[in-house]
């Protein structure tokens, strides 16, 4: 399913979360702590836009009405340090820079869970390992092609 196809099927309460959830992977992926729904929290009320717990757990599930307050949008794509139409264009549309981050987080995932099976798994035959790691890859949406690639390193 391409993204398109994802966001005409995706509730506008939907394509907000996972935008929200998208921001929140982002904002790990660049080595800081993870977000707090307090950090979130404060960062609002300075702005005058207060976020409850309850609406911030709907905003990031999408089972609830769609926020619609401008302000409060505003203030959550400065917090995660993107440009408000992020947040507040429905239309699904996911910015270059945002895509582009996303393909990192994505590789980023990706080492980690391989650099942990190689870890975990030494003293196991070359042959097992490929085996692994091409599960690992198709699971992932990585798989390759034959190659030198497949040779364990």
């Amino acid at each position: 399913m391409t993204e398109s196809e994802a966001n005409t099927s995706e509730t506008p309460q939907a394509r907000l979360a996972r935008k929200l959830n998208l921001l929140l992977d982002l904002f790990e992926s660049k080595g800081e702590d993870p977000v707090t729904y307090r950090k979130i929290s404060h960062h609002m009320a300075q702005r005058g836009t207060p976020l409850s717990r309850s609406r911030w757990a709907y905003m990031r599930s999408g089972d609830s009405s769609l926020a619609t307050d401008e302000s409060l949008l505003r203030n959550l794509a400065e917090f995660f340090g993107v440009d408000s139409d992020y947040l507040l264009d429905d239309s699904g549309d996911v910015p270059q820079l945002v895509d582009a981050q996303l393909e990192l987080l994505r590789s980023l995932r990706e080492a980690r869970v391989r650099n942990f099976a190689a870890r975990q798994l030494q003293g196991i035959s070359p042959e097992t390992l490929v085996r692994l790691r091409k599960a690992i890859d198709e699971r992932l949406g990585g798989g390759h092609q034959g190659g030198k690639e497949d040779s364990p390193s």
